[in-house]
């Protein structure tokens, strides 16, 4: 009998500098091996991190960026059922409120790289960032969201919203 796959937590963070662009980590480790995305990591739950101390940490460790959890915009979470089909992941999405200077060097990680938002799209990204966390971050990142996804590989990914805070307003019906 197969054990059930482990459940991760980790957190993304969507960072521009001034003009506007994006900066993205070519990943030069798996997941997502060879794909652009934002910049993360898994929170230290042996330590009780939270995850906008786990935001900010990975921020600063990756790019040298220092900010503070007040600097973070929380816009979504997201659970990831079969990721892979290797591993459950639950996912907090960040904005960072503060630009970014300068593209950081190259690390272990892989290299990065300053993109604007149209051309993102045109980018090799891992699958479920194309169609579900760029989606999500157009449409919602000024607000929060909550969702959860099945991205097991043998099946269609499907994304449900569960809550979106604020509510969006109903247009007025008129009769």
């Amino acid at each position: 009998m197969t054990s059930p796959p482990a459940y991760k937590i980790a957190v993304l963070v969507f960072i521009k500098n001034d003009k506007g662009e994006h900066l993205l980590l070519l990943r030069a480790k798996p997941p997502n091996l060879g794909a652009w995305s934002p910049i993360g990591g898994k929170l230290e739950t042996s330590t009780g991190e939270s995850p906008f101390e786990c935001a900010a940490r990975e921020t600063a460790e990756e790019t040298g960026h220092l900010i503070t959890p007040a600097d973070l915009h929380l816009f979504a979470m997201i659970a990831e059922k079969s990721y892979e089909g290797e591993a459950h992941w639950l996912l907090f999405l960040f904005e960072c409120k503060l630009p970014i200077a300068t593209l950081p060097p190259a690390m272990a990680e892989g290299r990065f790289g300053f993109f604007q938002r149209a051309d993102i799209d045109e980018l090799p990204l891992p699958e479920t960032d194309r169609t579900a966390l760029w989606p999500i971050y157009d449409r919602h990142r000024a607000h929060f969201v909550a969702l959860r996804a099945d991205c097991h590989p043998s099946t269609p990914l499907q994304v449900i919203v569960e809550q979106i805070t604020p509510a969006p307003q109903l247009a007025p019906v008129s009769a």
